[in-house]
């Protein structure tokens, strides 16, 4: 699984292992066994499906602090794939629901940031999903192509690119 991962550093007493990413590196396969939850230390990941017309649908992104994962039972086959967006490190953990649970504040984090989400996705404009995504990741609109940006959100590049117009003149 992870071939194509320039490894860096060892082990730790939990199992921790910290790897060093190159932008582009594939962290995670659809379809590969889902044992493995991830800390990002530096650099930004995504998550993301590919549907059956080979189109790319953004999950989430995971900026420095964040964590990543499938939430997939450990013994599952992963849905999503998991990338580097930037050069990245990251520590890897396993799948180990007990120890998640005494880590509640990235994973409170993770939740509110899919469930507002959701929420944005459900009953929001254009503007209003991207004004939600300003203020959910507030460093990142600069950091990836807006294309991913527009992914994310549910819209074209081009209404991406008009509601961030209108942001703009509002303010």
């Amino acid at each position: 699984m992870f071939s194509e991962l320039s490894y860096a550093i060892a082990k730790n007493q939990i199992g921790l292992k910290e790897i060093t990413l190159k932008k582009g590196e594939i962290l995670q396969r659809s379809g590969e066994l889902n044992t493995k939850v991830y800390h990002v230390k530096s650099g930004l990941l995504r998550s993301y499906s590919i549907d059956k017309n080979g189109k790319e649908n953004i999950f989430m992104f995971a900026p420095e602090g964040w964590i990543i994962a499938d939430t997939c039972k450990p013994e599952s086959e992963a849905v999503l794939f998991i990338d580097a967006l930037e050069n990245s490190t990251v520590r890897i953990l396993p799948k180990d629901l007990e120890r998640e649970k005494q880590n509640i504040s990235a994973i409170t984090k993770r939740l509110n940031a899919l469930q507002n989400r959701i929420l944005m996705l459900t009953s929001t404009n254009a503007i209003e999903r991207y004004e939600q995504f300003i203020m959910e990741y507030p460093n990142i609109a600069q950091r990836v192509p807006q294309r991913m940006i527009a992914s994310y959100l549910g819209v074209t590049p081009e209404t991406l690119s008009a509601a961030k117009n209108k942001h703009y003149k509002k303010r």
